[in-house]
C-alpha cells in the first residue's frame, strides 16, 4: 500500500519561501538557498554524496506526486513530468487550456481525499509525494498525510510562507530517523492517528 509523504526543505525558523513569494518570483527572496543541497546556483539537480543522495533518490521513487495548484502553476507543472510519475493539483477549479499538454497532470477538484485517494492508487506499492503549504495543511485537516520528510536548513528567513502556518489543531508526530548532514538535518516523521 502507498505511504503520502510531505517532502519540502525548510529554514530553521519555518518558512518555505522567501519574502515576496508570488508569481513572478516563485518561492520568494532567497528561495534558492533551502535547495542548496540537491541543486546548483544555476538550477540544475545534483545527487549529493552520502546519505543525502540516498535522499534524493528516495524521492526520486515516487510513484506519483500530489500538488496544490498555486505550486504546480508555479513550476509549470515541472513540464508535465516530475520522474515519469503522474502529478494530482488539487484544485477548487479545472485546469487552464495549456494542460492538455501534459497527459501526466490530473486536476481534483473534489477535495484532498479524493486528490490523495487518486495519487496512492497510481502510486501503486510506492510512495506519493506531497508538495505545497496549502495542500499539506489540508491534508493534515482530512487525516490522509502519513509522513513527513522536512529537511532543516540551517538559516533563520525572518519572514515569508510558513509550511505549518495554518492547522485546525495539534499534530503528533512520531521520529523515524535523523540523517545530520553539513548541508540540512533532514527528519522523517509518522503522523500519529
Amino acid at each position: 500500500m502507498s505511504v503520502s509523504v510531505l517532502n519540502f526543505s525548510m529554514s530553521l525558523d519555518g518558512y518555505i519561501a522567501g519574502p515576496n513569494d508570488e508569481p513572478g518570483n516563485p518561492g520568494g527572496d532567497g528561495f534558492e538557498r533551502l535547495h542548496e543541497w540537491f541543486v546548483t546556483p544555476d538550477g540544475e539537480f545534483f545527487r549529493p554524496s552520502g546519505p543525502a543522495g540516498e535522499l534524493v533518490d528516495e524521492e526520486g521513487a515516487s510513484g506519483a506526486v500530489l500538488t496544490g495548484r498555486r505550486t504546480a502553476e508555479q513550476a509549470d507543472h515541472w513540464g508535465g513530468d516530475i520522474h515519469g510519475s503522474p502529478i494530482f493539483v488539487f484544485s477548487q477549479r479545472p485546469p487552464g487550456p495549456s494542460v492538455a499538454d501534459y497527459p501526466l497532470v490530473t486536476y481534483v477538484t473534489d477535495g484532498i481525499e479524493s486528490a490523495m485517494a487518486q495519487a496512492k492508487a497510481a502510486a501503486g506499492d510506492r510512495h506519493v509525494n506531497v508538495h505545497g503549504a496549502y495542500t499539506a495543511q489540508r491534508a493534515l485537516e482530512a487525516g490522509v498525510l502519513d509522513e513527513l520528510q522536512i529537511h532543516v536548513i540551517p538559516v533563520l528567513f525572518g519572514g515569508g510562507r510558513r509550511l505549518f502556518d495554518v492547522l485546525p489543531s495539534r499534530v503528533e508526530l512520531e521520529i523515524v530517523r535523523v540523517i545530520d548532514t553539513p548541508e540540512a538535518t533532514h527528519l522523517r516523521y509518522r503522523i500519529r492517528r
